[in-house]
């Protein structure tokens, strides 16, 4: 593992649990996989101190369950024990797939179910577990970050639930608004963000991608996702633009002021690769209409990056929109559920965030500095620096 210098002296809070909700099962299994594979493969320390049992294992994860009972209430029950563990809840709150019966219906599982699954979960390994740490990838209520009106803030409000209950840190990716984290200013919550895997999904579907201010431009699709999009193209010494929305404040639909436009900031895309980025793609509508102004104002190529792709409406729009060659790939990461015919599709590239997580889990175990997770512009530019090689290396074979 890249980062196993950094935790190689370091001892580990404890032994290290993993506990996958229903929701996260498959993230889970790749994040393990990685860590025996690391622990097994770096010569340690601790894997021979008789006073550090379980360092290495063949698996990190626990058993644990959220049986329901005919009228849909839950409980959470822990298989193994957890007493003196340091223990990592995975859950990803926007899964839909997942269903129980009530009352002899199937209801699928909303964010609030899985939310209330979490906290089952919690306050079963409470005063048990040496250390209690939620991943929640899709933060819970994350776009209501902020209250405009009379409205609850729910993210606020669920953040100092868990950290009441008795949670120590908090892991969160790309979240909609980070300053929610000053709901809980004397706790610990990490955000992080996916630049790295997102450029090497691309260098590995893409081989003539030319990275410079010439060729290539990195594109915000409104003002929310400016700081992310303006980080990602300083690392690949790129220009930057944004797309301003202006939306009709005096009515609602579907819950949010619609967009009337999109209004464009920035220097001439004439026949550059455009990289789009974003933190989610919900609907869709505003993506796509981004990808078509772009390919209007004669955008060579359109790429689209978000970290979590709901696809809350479909895939019918963006399959229409590839099929007119608004935009070329679609990267989103494995953090939260894809249905199965989003993984079949043509554009679609999965940015793997198992072996980031895996980094994240295993650096926290040891109490680490996470500088090197949290800022890791060297990382791209020595993916950068080996794309161009293998470019180059292609260019030469064919002439």
């Amino acid at each position: 593992m890249d980062n196993f210098d950094e935790i190689r002296d370091k001892l580990p809070v404890a032994p290290l649990e993993i506990i996958a909700m229903d929701s996260a099962k498959d993230l889970a299994r790749g994040v393990d996989s990685y860590i025996v594979q690391s622990r097994k493969a770096e010569i340690s320390k601790f894997a021979f101190d008789p006073s550090i049992q379980g360092y290495q294992r063949d698996t990190y994860l626990g058993h644990a369950r959220c049986p329901r009972f005919g009228t849909g209430e839950a409980k959470a029950v822990l298989d193994d024990s957890i007493r003196g563990k340091d223990l990592f809840l995975i859950t990803d709150v926007t899964n839909s797939s997942i269903t129980y019966r009530m009352n002899n219906c199937v209801n699928h599982m909303s964010p609030d179910d899985h939310y209330q699954d979490l906290k089952r979960m919690i306050a079963a390994a409470a005063g048990k577990a040496k250390r209690v740490n939620v991943i929640m990838p899709f933060l819970y209520e994350g776009r209501q970050h902020r209250r405009s009106s009379r409205e609850s803030l729910d993210c606020a409000f669920m953040l100092e639930e868990l950290y009441n209950m008795g949670v120590d840190n908090f892991i969160t990716f790309d979240a909609h608004d980070p300053r929610v984290a000053n709901a809980i200013p004397l706790n610990g919550f990490d955000n992080y963000t996916p630049p790295t895997p997102f450029i090497n999904a691309l260098f590995d579907h893409e081989k003539d991608m030319i990275i410079d201010k010439e060729h290539l431009v990195v594109i915000s699709p409104d003002e929310g996702a400016l700081n992310r999009s303006i980080y990602f193209a300083n690392v690949l010494g790129v220009n930057t633009g944004m797309f301003y929305k202006r939306r009709d404040y005096t009515r609602i639909v579907n819950g949010k002021n619609p967009i009337v436009a999109h209004e464009f900031l920035g220097d001439n895309i004439d026949g550059k690769d455009v990289i789009v980025m974003d933190d989610m793609i919900s609907s869709g509508e505003s993506m796509i209409d981004t990808a078509r102004q772009l390919k209007e104002m004669n955008a060579r190529r359109v790429y689209i990056c978000c970290t979590f792709g709901l696809f809350t409406n479909g895939l019918k729009a963006f399959d229409n929109a590839y099929e007119r060659c608004y935009f070329e790939k679609l990267v989103t990461t494995n953090l939260n559920y894809r249905p199965s015919e989003l993984l079949e599709r043509p554009y679609y590239v999965e940015a793997d965030m198992t072996k980031f997580l895996a980094d994240i889990i295993n650096m926290m175990n040891h109490d680490a500095s996470m500088s090197n997770v949290h800022h890791n512009s060297d990382k791209i530019h020595q993916a950068i620096d080996e794309y161009n090689s293998r470019a180059f290396l292609e260019l030469d074979e064919h002439a």
